[in-house]
């Protein structure tokens, strides 16, 4: 008989069942929504509801991570590029975690210039965004900030909470390489690092997007900045 050399791709196997489990954690979210409406309305289990809701939030941040580091390592980070009206943008992003903002009590003040609009990837845009807030609604006090304007050929959106601030191991990692990142510790900072990968995706010229972290700022706590070209 003759044996067989061929070997499974199981990069590929996996990245296929990531990609299955998203699809399904993404209906289960919008259940989660949909019950979530169900309970405010009955003034029960809002908060228990709102848990969950955060948690598969976060779990399917986490799929959507490891399948762009998958298409990186085949070189292949796809960036679906089009103009988009920064206002929109955010009212969206706001809008998909207002149940999450609503049940901590979170004030969120937004500054922006009017109808500035930018050329980037709208989905993994939100999903950086889109966690940056998350993270600043569950360890902030009461308020969040958000104030995106143009500098310097730049679009800069810097989001802002009032907690305790970033470690400063978060801050040390944000800008360390990826295999530098120690996996056994718990807490990799692969949130980060996929975010840079986002940011620095974006390319005009000879300008290339990027993130930066702080303490301090106006409400005193953590500081996230990301600047697209």
């Amino acid at each position: 008989m003759k044996q067989r050399n061929d070997k499974i791709d199981f990069s590929s196997v996996l990245a296929s069942a990531v990609h299955d489990m998203k699809n399904s954690l993404s209906l289960m979210i919008q259940t989660i929504e949909e019950l979530e409406s169900t309970l405010r309305e009955h003034g029960v289990g809002i908060k228990e509801a709102a848990s969950i809701h955060y948690e598969a939030a976060r779990l399917n941040t986490g799929l959507i991570q490891l399948l762009s580091l998958y298409r990186t390592q085949l070189d292949n980070l796809p960036l679906n590029l089009d103009e988009h009206y920064i206002d929109d943008f955010i009212d969206d992003v706001i809008a998909y975690n207002q149940n999450h903002i609503n049940t901590r009590g979170i004030e969120v003040s937004i500054q922006q210039e009017d109808d500035l609009h930018w050329y980037f990837d709208q989905d993994l845009v939100n999903v950086l965004v889109s966690d940056v807030i998350v993270n600043g609604i569950r360890y902030g006090k009461q308020k969040l900030h958000i104030d995106v304007a143009e500098q310097d050929n730049f679009l800069r959106i810097v989001i802002e909470d009032d907690g305790p601030g970033y470690p400063d191991n978060m801050l040390a990692i944000s800008q360390i390489e990826i295999s530098q990142l120690n996996i056994g510790t718990g807490r990799t900072g692969l949130g980060l690092f996929f975010a840079r990968l986002i940011a620095e995706a974006h390319v005009n010229g000879d300008n290339k997007g990027s993130i930066h972290l702080s303490n301090g700022g106006s409400l005193g706590g953590g500081v996230f900045t990301l600047l697209l070209p």
